[in-house]
């Protein structure tokens, strides 16, 4: 697996995947923090589209991402990531609207679990998931970078509401 980092407001970010695909975007602090594993291959290239898209993001002008994903993810996490990248930009979801959404109203704690577990946060935003309360819940980049995301989002969504509610899906494979 091949690997590059770049800055952001949040820290350092940590991309990795393959020459053609995106499997994972660490963080340099916070519960899930990640940095290349020591098999790992320093090479910019395969990354420069993901940088650039990742940079107009945090500078706002980027609302949908546009990048081959491949979250290793078992089915029914494949299911709530995919989830996750319906949920608009600027807007939230609970867990409870997760687990309807994919037609399992029941697996709440199931949709946290595969929410907590997402390889590839910021594209695949799980920071757009909330507490039923409206509560900031976990996340792995630290709850001072969810905030930070959420407001990013709610200040370029022309959206006026009192959490952030968020994108448009990423590309993931079929």
């Amino acid at each position: 697996m091949y690997y590059t980092t770049m800055y952001s407001p949040i820290g350092v970010l940590t991309l990795a995947g393959t020459q053609h695909a995106l499997k994972v975007l660490g963080f340099s602090s916070g519960r899930q923090a990640r940095g290349p594993d020591a098999s790992w291959h320093r090479l910019e290239a395969p990354f420069e589209e993901a940088k650039q898209q990742l940079q107009e993001y945090f500078d706002g002008s980027r609302q949908h991402f546009e990048l081959y994903l491949e979250p290793d993810a078992t089915p029914f996490q494949t299911t709530v990531l995919a989830a996750l990248q319906r949920i608009p930009y600027g807007e939230t979801r609970s867990y409870r609207d997760i687990a309807e959404a994919i037609g399992n109203p029941k697996a709440m704690r199931a949709v946290g679990n595969a929410n907590g577990s997402n390889p590839i946060p910021i594209i695949i935003p799980c920071h757009r998931v909330i507490g039923a309360d409206g509560s900031l819940t976990g996340f792995g980049g630290g709850l001072d970078s969810k905030r930070f995301l959420l407001d990013l989002e709610r200040s370029h969504s022309g959206l006026f509401a009192a959490t952030s509610q968020a994108a448009a899906p990423a590309v993931l494979p079929k």
